[in-house]
């Protein structure tokens, strides 16, 4: 029984880097979903640099990084849109 995927592919190179750029697909959906809730300021702009990285490095889950972008970029309009309406920098409820 193996545990863990094999470290080669059938012409030899580790494709630790296609598994990274996957990784950086979905983390910056998650992250972009949660900063719709707390500290858009933060995760917005982290979510739009791990999907755009993840992007220009090729990966395979193209769908989970646009919108890990969007949801980014969503996070930055939901921020300015509550700073418009409360006029302060942080918003709550």
């Amino acid at each position: 029984m193996q545990l863990t995927a094999p470290a080669t592919r059938r012409t030899g190179i580790r494709d630790t880097g296609i598994r990274d750029t996957d990784g950086m697909a979905v983390a910056s959906f998650v992250l972009g979903l949660l900063g719709l809730l707390v500290l858009n300021v933060f995760l917005g702009p982290i979510a739009i640099v791990l999907a755009t990285v993840a992007l220009w490095r090729g990966t395979a889950r193209r769908g989970r990084a646009f919108l890990g972008l969007g949801l980014g970029i969503a996070d930055l309009l939901v921020l300015v849109a509550f700073m418009q309406a409360d006029s302060t920098v942080s918003w709550s409820f």
